[in-house]
């Protein structure tokens, strides 16, 4: 039977009686009003805002705007200041006594959402900042609260206002100094830097500049913890708050390492683990409230104090992430937007906030140059990072709400906090987004390939390792690219990880010798091989590997990194999609697939996309001598295949290496200029191996793409290797294979190559040829060509052998 209730709520003002909604069961069909139950009305709160939200979302990522735009905007088109200032929607809708619902839920997934947040982030970047992170972050928090609060005296003290903001205007000049290392780290990552160097300084800074802000926090809620504000109660709450940190560093910090040790990286955490730190963040949470902190600074503590990454932080982060970051804790700013009032602003206010607010971000933006002036940080990174360091989000926002709960804010004031929120990061975000693109210091401007090198220089190999099964394959490859003692390999290897449960990217030196820095099985099984392909090329090939932790999305930055340092000439990717046991293929991770076409894009070297099929053949151990390696060259004409012929002749210098050039002619077509030019080139590939018995060149007429489909059939399973170019320019050679094509990054014959219907049995290398001054392929996969990329080989060989016609070869006709 339906029934009603009375709560009874006692705040400081005195006592209000408020009679709760009838919890009615089937009210629909009762005739009634849905909406009068609490619980039905909570979900239809909680769907609209969190539909509305993701569809700002949507939008405004399109115009360069961060999430939390998205997220209080959520909440402001329901309040006050749009469809709530409508009556009938707002009492029926978002009624007064039904906010108190989705406050408990919001706050309850944002204490989640912070202790998520700081179990990523890497502690040892708080206790080890470097001296550049200390000097910009300690002269952000002086010179920011210092000027800024010194600003706010000034417009107390000689421009009239009303007395609410000038209570509550040295407050809000206090927040200007919040610098919120969490909402930078988040800021980083949607705009994908966070793994380049002025992320990484960012959230250095910024994190030493909370230790000052969040230590001065402390001691703020210890003073005004107690009305009367004696001595003797600012040293107990102060006590009490040193004792919950004792409490989470020495009592709750050995638990968790505990069950650390007692977790395998290869098995799933226990269960009892992760619930009982579950608990450990309630009841700090608890604690915190009952000593005089805030509820969230014992959770923020708890997170910092659990290792980030695998096993535990990643296990932590997993079972949080998707509820509580990406469903309650956007009500927590949907929440603040609904309570935004812009109808209570008055423009005299408005202006004077304003000025705070921009002098506070011009301050910042000196705060960061003037330290940068005297380091290695050019002008503009140095504005970007300023940049970076004035964003604003949830951090500000808590402030705000903790402020306003103590009535410290008036609604006016909250409303305009809110609005310098929503300014501030509606003009950084995209200012950010335009002024800084790490990817552009790594476009080369000289040529780093295999066919320009010199005929005896050192080859410089970069091979990327996302998990072992690629090993042998890779290892074959770096066997086969031949070092001698005139011409040396050095080859590093970068192993590729996911960034998960941790916030801070990590691109580490592995030790070949010993234990690696990064201790996975990934990194072990590596370190042997390498050692072991380094022993047997002793005096002739160097290794050296590294590891890379952090977001697909932003990866190919460490890999543009490493291939600059180590002056690399091709830069070899693993395929999205794997061969398995049973001759089918499998997908990795498809995220590999956008980080290959990444890298593909601005590649300060060539590129090879190796689509391994190496368990199929037994992993074949070319090391052992005992076996002969098959490798065939495919050459169609331009300058990719140039650039997979000339790997391949080098191949061609190894005992254990039989190389077969296949050269596919249109059959009828013209001889043009690019095709004398081809033919000119390959001559000269045959006169430098004359003599090699394990070199074959044959030619294929075909008259379009089904001919061409058809010989690649014939052939690909009589390989262990095949080298193609990727793109290749306009030709009837291709026609009708181009609508079949399902990988870009592979190009056409590629992709036929990949497929699990070509070529069972052998692994493709696909080579794209560095693009020189950033000049990347059109949409219609086709190389731009320009007179500084023209193909210029620089084949040395013996004028002498220009008198030999015996060269190595067979010619084939049209098998149409």
């Amino acid at each position: 039977m339906p029934m009603s209730s009375t709560v009874i709520r006692v705040t400081g003002n005195g006592t209000i009686c408020q009679e709760m909604p009838k919890a009615i069961s089937g009210v629909l069909w009762h005739s009634g009003n849905p909406l009068e139950a609490p619980f039905a009305l909570f979900l239809l709160q909680l769907s609209v805002i969190s539909v509305v939200s993701q569809l700002f979302d949507l939008f405004l990522k399109h115009i360069g705007q961060s999430s939390i735009m998205s997220q209080i905007l959520g909440g402001v088109i329901f309040g006050p200041s749009m469809l709530g200032h409508i009556k009938v929607f707002s009492e029926n809708f978002f009624p007064t006594g039904s906010i108190i619902n989705l406050k408990v839920a919001a706050i309850f997934g944002l204490m989640f959402f912070l202790f998520t947040v700081s179990v990523k982030l890497d502690p040892t970047m708080i206790l080890r900042p470097g001296r550049k992170a200390m000097v910009i972050g300690f002269s952000l928090f002086i010179l920011t609260s210092t000027l800024t609060v010194g600003l706010a005296f000034i417009f107390v003290k000689f421009l009239p206002m009303e007395s609410s903001l000038s209570d509550s205007l040295l407050y809000l000049a206090a927040t200007q100094t919040i610098s919120g290392c969490p909402v930078i780290a988040t800021l980083l990552t949607e705009l994908k830097i966070l793994n380049t160097d002025i992320g990484q300084l960012a959230l250095s800074s910024s994190m030493f500049c909370d230790v000052l802000g969040i230590s001065l926090t402390v001691i703020a809620f210890s003073v005004f913890i107690s009305k009367e504000r004696s001595m003797v109660t600012m040293i107990c709450a102060l006590s009490s708050a040193i004792a919950l940190l004792a409490t989470i560093i020495f009592i709750l910090r050995p638990i968790i390492l505990w069950m650390l040790n007692n977790s395998s990286e290869d098995k799933p955490v226990n269960q009892k683990y992760i619930l009982s730190i579950f608990i450990f963040v309630l009841v700090i949470g608890f604690l915190g409230e009952v000593v005089g902190q805030h509820y969230l600074f014992g959770p923020l503590i708890l997170g910092l104090v659990v290792p980030d990454g695998p096993p535990l932080g990643a296990a932590i982060v997993s079972k949080l992430e998707t509820f509580f970051s990406r469903m309650l804790y956007p009500v927590y700013l949907a929440l603040s937007g609904l309570e935004t009032n812009v109808f209570k602003i008055q423009l005299q206010n408005m202006w004077i906030v304003g000025i705070l607010v921009l002098f506070a971000s011009i301050v910042k933006i000196g705060a960061v140059m003037l330290p940068a002036a005297y380091s290695n940080i050019t002008r503009q990174d140095a504005f970007v990072l300023g940049l970076i360091l004035n964003s604003k989000g949830f951090f500000e926002v808590i402030v705000f709400n903790v402020l306003k709960q103590d009535q410290i804010l008036t609604e006016e004031d909250f409303s305009l906090s809110i609005l310098s929120v929503l300014v501030v990061s509606g003009i950084i975000t995209p200012l950010v987004k335009f002024l800084y693109d790490p990817s552009i210091r790594y476009i080369p401007i000289n040529r780093s390939t295999i066919q320009h090198a010199n005929h005896d220089s050192e080859l410089r190999i970069l091979v990327c390792i996302h998990n072992h099964e690629s090993i042998p394959t890779i290892i074959n490859l770096l066997e086969i690219s031949h070092a001698t003692e005139s011409s040396p390999v050095a080859a590093t290897a970068l192993i590729l990880l996911e960034l998960v449960g941790r916030s801070a990217p990590i691109l580490v030196a592995n030790k070949i010798e010993g234990h690696s820095e990064s201790n996975t099985s990934t990194t072990s099984c590596v370190g042997n091989a390498l050692r072991l392909y380094e022993h047997h090329n002793q005096g002739h090939a160097t290794v050296q590997s590294f590891t890379s932790i952090c977001l697909f999305e932003t990866m190919h930055n460490d890999v543009y990194r490493v291939a600059r340092e180590k002056r690399a000439m091709i830069i070899i990717l693993p395929f999205h999609r794997q061969g398995a046991i049973d001759g089918s293929d499998r997908a990795i991770n498809p995220a590999i697939k956008n980080l290959n076409l990444n890298i593909l894009q601005k590649a300060p070297c060539s590129v090879g996309i190796l689509i391994d099929r190496g368990i199929l053949t037994g992993s074949l151990c070319v090391l052992t001598g005992q076996v002969l390696f098959h490798v065939a060259s495919v050459f169609i004409g331009g300058p990719d295949d140039v650039e997979s012929l000339a790997y391949a002749s080098r191949m061609a210098r190894h005992q254990c290496v039989r190389l077969t050039v296949i050269r596919f002619l249109l059959f009828g077509a013209e001889n043009t200029k690019d095709r004398k030019r081809d033919c000119d080139l390959i001559n000269d590939y045959r006169r430098v191996n004359i003599g090699n018995k394990n070199f074959e060149y044959l030619e294929e007429m075909v008259r379009d793409g089904a001919g061409l489909a058809a010989s690649l059939i014939g052939f690909a399973d009589d390989f262990d290797l095949i080298l193609v170019g990727k793109s290749h320019q306009e030709s009837q050679i291709f026609a009708g294979l181009e609508a079949w094509s399902e990988c870009p990054e592979v190009g056409v014959i590629g992709d036929m190559l990949a497929s699990p219907d070509f070529g069972r049995r052998a692994s493709v290398l696909v080579v794209q040829q560095q693009r020189v001054g950033g000049k990347l392929m059109h949409r219609s996969m086709q190389p731009v060509v320009t007179d500084r990329e023209s193909v210029v080989h620089d084949v040395p060989y013996n004028e002498a052998s220009r008198l030999e016609n015996n060269y190595a070869s067979s010619i084939s006709i049209d098998r149409n």
